[in-house]
């Protein structure tokens, strides 16, 4: 009997030590604070899709533009496109017609560079000018290649240079932007 009793009291010690230990306070384990995560940043256009309307300034009906997040640097659709000298300095006139309204509008303009556009067939050279867009509600002076559209379905292509910063893109949507 004297070993059942030892062995009760060694059972209950032991059930109050875990029951103590239980009951006491543990110290939260220290963590390490989470690094600062920079927002998103805020794009002036916010999200727009696959098709936005373009006004390339001073016309007045806006040009249906591709969205191309692949291209580097946007394009439009050009005519007549012929280079001239203007005060020692290489310009480009051309004329752009807006397929939807039939508004023409001829332009002047300072040529930036020349540029090869990478293509499967052919590679293909281009003038590049500044031209002022308005794109949503943000008025911009941007470089564009001018090319022959015509066999394309969008008059204006949306690349890069003018995208980044600018906007999320998200192809299932179109006109988002008035």
């Amino acid at each position: 009997m004297d070993i059942m009793k030892k062995i009760l009291k060694n059972i209950t010690a032991c059930c109050s030590l875990f029951l103590l230990a239980a009951c006491h306070p543990q110290t939260p384990p220290q963590t390490e604070p989470l690094p600062q995560v920079n927002p998103i940043p805020s794009h002036a256009l916010g999200i727009i899709g696959q098709v936005e309307p373009v006004y390339f300034l001073p016309m007045k009906s806006p040009f249906p533009s591709r969205i191309d997040t692949g291209a580097e640097t946007s394009s439009l659709d050009a005519y007549n496109i012929r280079t001239f000298e203007r005060d020692g300095e290489k310009w480009v006139s051309f004329a752009m017609k807006n397929r939807e309204t039939g508004e023409v509008h001829k332009f002047e303009k300072e040529l930036v560079r020349k540029t090869t556009i990478k293509r499967s067939h052919k590679d293909e050279k281009r003038k590049v000018v500044l031209m002022n867009i308005k794109i949503g509600g943000q008025t911009l002076n941007a470089e564009f290649t001018l090319a022959n559209r015509s066999d394309f379905e969008y008059q204006g292509l949306i690349g890069r240079n003018i995208l980044t910063g600018r906007a999320i893109v998200d192809t299932a949507l179109t006109n988002t932007l008035h």
